[in-house]
C-alpha cells in the first residue's frame, strides 16, 4: 500500500510562530496550507508556496472557519452558501501565490472546526464540494477515512470530485471510525512506538484498532504528522522511513 505523508503547515502569523516548516517540508509528500482565516497571513502563504515547491511537495489548501482566535477549531454556525464561498476565498488565495511559484493546489483538506463539521453534517460536506466543483473539478477533496468511504465518494461523484481518504495514526478511533474527541483525555496516542505499530498495520493491513479494540478497515491514501508536537522532526523521519520501505 502506498501511503504519503501529509502535514497541516504555514500556520504561523505575524510575529507569531508555529510548527517547523522549514524542517520538516523535506520529509513530507503533501503540504496542508492554511490559507488567512483560522491562521497564516499573505506573507506566510507566500514563504509556504516557495517552500512546497522548492521540495516539490504537493500544495493544498488547508481552509477554516473566519476564526484566528479559536484557531479555527470552533464551529462557526454558517449557510451553505457562506462555507461555499469562504472555502473558495480561501483557495483562491493560496492558488494566486501557487501561480506566481509555477504550482498549483492539488487538493483540499478543511480544517478544524470546518473539517469536523464536513465529516458530520451532509450540508457541509455538499458545500465544500460545490466550491471545489466550481472553481476547478481536478481539485480532490481530503476526508477522514471511515467505514462510511462508499457513502462520501457517492456524494462526490455528483459533483466531479474525487475524494483522497486519510488516517490519524496518533489519533485513538471510535468503534464507528470517528476520532476521539480532543475533550476526552485519551484523544492522541503520545506512544511513539504504539504510533508506528499502528503505521505498520495499516501499511501492512490497512486496519487500525479503535479505542475498544475492534479493528476498523480503513483506505489510506494520505497519513496525517503534526509539525507541532514535541520531538515533532525526529518523529516524521522515522515516519518517513517506516512507509518508504
Amino acid at each position: 500500500m502506498s501511503i504519503k505523508l501529509n502535514c497541516d503547515m504555514g500556520e504561523s502569523f505575524g510575529i507569531w510562530k508555529m510548527g517547523l516548516d522549514e524542517e520538516i517540508m523535506p520529509y513530507i509528500d503533501m503540504a496542508n496550507l492554511a490559507c488567512g482565516f483560522h491562521a497564516s497571513d499573505a506573507l506566510t502563504m507566500n514563504k509556504s508556496v516557495a517552500l512546497a515547491k522548492k521540495y516539490n511537495v504537493t500544495v493544498g489548501a488547508h481552509p477554516g472557519y473566519q476564526d484566528l482566535v479559536g484557531f479555527g477549531r470552533r464551529s462557526i454556525p454558517c449557510t451553505d452558501e457562506e462555507i461555499s464561498s469562504i472555502v473558495l476565498y480561501q483557495i483562491g488565495a493560496l492558488s494566486v501565490f501557487c501561480k506566481v511559484h509555477d504550482t498549483y493546489v492539488s487538493y483540499v483538506k478543511p480544517h478544524g472546526g470546518l473539517y469536523h463539521d464536513m465529516m458530520n453534517k451532509e450540508n457541509v460536506f455538499r458545500a465544500i464540494l460545490s466550491a471545489i466543483s466550481s472553481y476547478d473539478k481536478s481539485i480532490n477533496l481530503m476526508i477522514l477515512s471511515s467505514p462510511k468511504n462508499e457513502e462520501y465518494a457517492k456524494i462526490a461523484k455528483g459533483y466531479n470530485i474525487t475524494l483522497l481518504y486519510e488516517v490519524f495514526a496518533d489519533r485513538n478511533y471510535n468503534d464507528d471510525g470517528s476520532l476521539v474527541s480532543r475533550s476526552e483525555d485519551n484523544a492522541v496516542i503520545h506512544d511513539e512506538k504504539e504510533v508506528i505499530s499502528r503505521v505498520k498495520n495499516l501499511k501492512e493491513k490497512g486496519t487500525l484498532n479503535s479505542i475498544s479494540g475492534k479493528e476498523l478497515a480503513l483506505k489510506v491514501d494520505a497519513l496525517c504528522v503534526h509539525g507541532d508536537t514535541k520531538n515533532a522532526l525526529e518523529f516524521i523521519k522515522i515516519l518517513r522511513k517506516e512507509i518508504s520501505a
